[in-house]
C-alpha cells in the first residue's frame, strides 16, 4: 500500500511570505492609469460586440484608444532615465 502525499508547494501556495512586495506593490500603482485606460478600451470594444458599431461607438473606441496610448506615452516618459546634456 503507497502513502498519499501532499505537495507541500501546493498547500502553501497563498502563504504569507508569498505578498506581493512593497516595490511590486509600487510597480501596480504606478501602471494602475494603463491599467484603468485598458478597461476603459475593452468595455469599449465589448459593447460593440452584440450591435451593429454606430458613430458614436466608434468614437468611444477611438477615444479610449487614445487614453491608452496617453497613458502608456506617460509611463514610459516616467520610467525612462533622464540623460545629462551634452555640450560641446
Amino acid at each position: 500500500m503507497s502513502t498519499i502525499v501532499t505537495v507541500q508547494d501546493a498547500v502553501t501556495a497563498f502563504a504569507d511570505f508569498m505578498e506581493p512586495t512593497d516595490a511590486e506593490l509600487n510597480a501596480i500603482e504606478r501602471e494602475m492609469p494603463v491599467i484603468r485606460a485598458d478597461i476603459d478600451l475593452l468595455d469599449a470594444q465589448i459593447i460593440m460586440l452584440d450591435r451593429t458599431p454606430t458613430e458614436l461607438d466608434a468614437r468611444r473606441v477611438r477615444r479610449a484608444h487614445r487614453r491608452v496610448l496617453a497613458a502608456r506615452r506617460l509611463l514610459a516618459n516616467e520610467a525612462s532615465p533622464v540623460l545629462p546634456e551634452v555640450r560641446a
